[in-house]
């Protein structure tokens, strides 16, 4: 149990600035083990997405609902995972081999592929929470963070690092195992199938196939996974999360 709760603690520590404490010296095994409880931290985020939805939804319309809840969720985790979607956008869309893209997405400057991959994420996530009627988006809140983040895990025990040289992301990925990948996605099922029935099960269907594409796409170009490959992973699972429960939410 304690070790469990030190896992789930570095979990939280690692994707959202939530005060619980330093994590001092870590394994790179225990910080692969931590992968497991991600959907977890995901569905801690949205509920303190969905509590500030149900208090500001009587007195403010949804447009500026949406806009306030997407700056709690930056505030929640730092923007974190938006700078990969940058990095990974820059890198993928220049460099002519896996080397110069690597070398891209390294560089702390973003370019105008990084902005304008920013903005399309931002303004999906934006318009697709909008477009939930205000009774309906509490469930679409709980599940949007939690498979936004089952997603790297996902990638990491999948696939090879890309980048010989090592970096932040390989600490998850080189140790990364099936018990990791099986128990997040444990969760992640048991919660989509409480919120939404089978149709919750269909969206994460199309959400594993969706990050199977991205991750073939990634591999072809990359040779393999990184960090901020991981980040933009949350995001856009964030991103087709939304769009499917749009598809599917009138059988909800």
């Amino acid at each position: 149990m304690i070790r469990l709760w030190a896992e789930l603690r570095l979990a939280t520590a690692f994707l959202t600035l939530l005060p619980v404490g330093p994590a001092g010296t870590v394994a790179p095994l225990q910080l692969a083990r931590s992968l497991t409880w991600f959907p977890l931290v995901g569905l801690f985020l949205g509920l303190m997405l969905a509590g500030l939805d149900l208090l500001l939804s009587p007195y403010l319309p949804a447009t500026v609902v949406a806009g306030i809840l997407m700056v709690l969720l930056v505030l929640l985790t730092g923007g974190l995972h938006l700078d990969g979607v940058a990095d990974v956008a820059d890198g993928l869309g220049g460099g002519r081999d896996a080397a110069a893209r690597l070398r891209i997405m390294k560089d702390s400057r973003v370019g105008a592929m990084g902005v304008v991959a920013l903005i399309l994420v931002l303004l999906l996530k934006y318009q697709a929470l909008a477009a939930f009627p205000a009774g309906e988006r509490t469930i679409a809140l709980l599940l949007m963070p939690a498979a936004g983040r089952w997603l790297p895990v996902l990638l990491a025990v999948t696939s090879p690092y890309a980048r010989p040289e090592g970096g932040t992301g390989g600490a998850f990925i080189d140790h990364a195992g099936w018990p990791q990948l099986l128990g997040a996605t444990g969760l992640l099922l048991a919660l989509a199938l409480y919120l939404c029935n089978w149709p919750g099960g269909v969206v994460l269907l199309l959400l594993a196939l969706a990050a199977w594409l991205f991750r073939a796409f990634v591999m072809a170009r990359l040779g393999g996974v990184t960090g901020d490959v991981l980040g933009a992973a949350v995001e856009g699972g964030e991103v087709l999360t939304l769009l499917l429960l749009l598809l599917v939410h009138p059988t909800l």
